[in-house]
C-alpha cells in the first residue's frame, strides 16, 4: 500500500466537519477553531452561500481552460479592484500563494531587467523556486535553489535598505504585511514610507506579500494600507477562496503584458473564481473586515494583561502572544485539555489566525480557556 510522504508532525485527529470557528473530528468532539486552517478559512468553515456557490457552479461547469473567456474571472477582478481600493490594478489569477510570489518577482525582473532581490530577516514567501529562495530559513532552501539573488535586511532598518537600494541593480523588494512564519512582526509606518520612497527613487519594484495577512485579517484589507503606501505589485492567496487552492497578482499600471509571459493551466478556474467571488460577497455583507479590527482589538488588549505572555503583537485577527519559553507544551494543552486549534511562530510564538466571523463570545472563550491553562 502507497503511503504519504511524511512531511509534518500531526497532531492524532482526524477533522471531518466545520462550522462557523469550530471543528468536529471523527468522534465528534468540538474544538473551537483559532488556526483557521493557516488563515485559510476567512468567512468560517461551511458558509451557506459559500456552500452554495460552489454547488451551482460545479453543476454547470467546473473547469475550463483559459484559452477562452471566462466572465467569472472578469467578476472577481473588478469586485477585488473594489473592495480593496485598487481598482486600477490588474489581476493574475493562479493557484498558490508561493506561485504568486514567482510571478510577481519574475514580472519585476521582466520590467526592469535586474536580477537582485531584498527579502528581509525571518521573512517567508512559499516553497517554490525564486520564492523560497527570498524565505529566510536555510533548512528549507535547497542547493539547486540557492542562486544568490537575494540579500536578507534586518526588518525595519531604514539605514541598511537604503544602502543596498542607492546601488541601483536591485530588481524588487519584497515584504510581507505582517510577518506571519517571522512571529507576527510589524513593519512600521516610517519604514514602509522610506522603503516605498527608495524604490520608487532606485527603479526598484516594490511586492507586497500579503498572503497571510491580507484579505480582512488584519482589520484593514490589505496590511500594509495602515502605512498609507502603495505597491507595485500585492499577492494574495490562503483567504481569498476560503479554501478552495487559489491566488492572485494585482499588478499596478506601469506594466505592460506581454503574451506568454505569464501562464496557468488551473489558475482562475470556474470553481475557485465562483469560490472567491462568495468570499467577497460575505466579507462586505457580514461586515468581517469591521468585525476582525473589533474583535481583534479585543482580544489584543485582554492578552496583553496576563503576565505570562512576554509581548503580544498584531493587528486585527491575526495575532502572535510571544512567551519566554517554548510553547509546544502550552499549544498541546490548548488543544488536547481545552479543545482549541492556535497556531505556531519559531519556538515561542503562539499564533492567532481565526476565521474573520470570530465573534466576541468565542474570543471571550478562548480567553477563559487560555486562562485555566496558563
Amino acid at each position: 500500500m502507497m503511503n504519504l510522504f511524511d512531511v509534518y508532525p500531526l497532531f492524532d485527529i482526524n477533522i471531518v466537519k466545520g462550522k462557523g470557528c469550530h471543528v468536529w473530528d471523527e468522534n465528534g468532539t468540538e474544538y473551537l477553531d483559532l488556526y483557521g486552517g493557516h488563515a485559510v478559512i476567512s468567512i468560517g468553515h461551511a458558509h451557506p452561500h459559500y456552500v452554495e456557490m460552489i454547488s451551482n457552479q460545479v453543476a454547470k461547469l467546473g473547469f475550463y481552460s483559459n484559452s477562452v473567456i471566462n466572465k467569472l474571472q472578469q467578476e472577481v477582478a473588478a469586485r477585488l479592484g473594489k473592495i480593496s481600493g485598487y481598482d486600477d490594478y490588474s489581476l493574475f489569477l493562479i493557484n498558490s500563494g508561493a506561485e504568486a510570489n514567482e510571478n510577481a518577482l519574475k514580472l519585476a525582473s521582466f520590467h526592469n531587467g535586474r536580477t537582485k532581490v531584498i527579502s528581509f530577516s525571518k521573512a517567508f514567501h512559499g516553497r517554490t523556486s525564486l520564492a523560497v529562495e527570498a524565505t529566510d530559513n536555510p533548512k528549507i532552501i535547497a542547493p539547486i535553489n540557492a542562486n544568490e539573488h537575494v540579500t536578507y535586511l534586518p526588518l525595519n532598518d531604514t539605514e541598511a535598505m537604503k544602502a543596498e537600494l542607492a546601488k541601483g541593480d536591485v530588481c524588487a523588494v519584497i515584504i510581507e504585511g505582517i510577518q506571519g512564519v517571522g512571529g507576527i512582526k510589524l513593519p512600521t509606518t516610517e519604514f514602509m514610507q522610506e522603503l516605498r520612497k527608495a524604490c520608487t527613487e532606485n527603479g526598484t519594484i516594490l511586492i507586497l506579500d500579503e498572503i497571510q495577512s491580507g484579505y480582512g485579517r488584519s482589520g484593514k484589507f490589505f496590511a500594509h494600507q495602515y502605512t498609507g503606501i502603495k505597491p507595485d505589485i500585492i499577492t494574495v492567496a490562503k483567504g481569498i477562496a476560503n479554501g478552495f487552492p487559489m491566488a492572485g497578482v494585482l499588478i499596478s499600471p506601469m506594466f505592460t503584458p506581454v503574451y506568454g509571459m505569464l501562464g496557468t493551466t488551473f489558475g482562475g478556474n470556474h470553481l475557485a473564481c465562483a469560490a472567491a467571488l462568495a468570499v467577497l460577497d460575505v466579507i462586505e455583507q457580514e461586515q468581517l473586515i469591521e468585525n476582525a479590527a473589533t474583535v481583534g482589538t479585543y482580544l489584543i488588549e485582554e492578552l496583553k494583561k496576563f503576565p505570562q505572555i512576554k509581548e503580544v503583537r498584531g493587528e486585527g485577527l491575526m495575532i502572535g502572544m510571544e512567551f519566554e519559553t517554548p510553547i509546544k507544551e502550552l499549544r498541546t494543552k490548548l488543544l488536547k485539555e481545552q479543545k482549541v486549534f492556535t497556531g505556531v511562530s519559531g519556538t515561542n510564538v503562539i499564533r492567532l489566525l481565526p476565521p474573520l466571523c470570530l465573534s466576541m463570545e468565542e474570543a471571550t472563550v478562548f480567553l477563559n480557556r487560555l486562562k485555566k491553562i496558563l
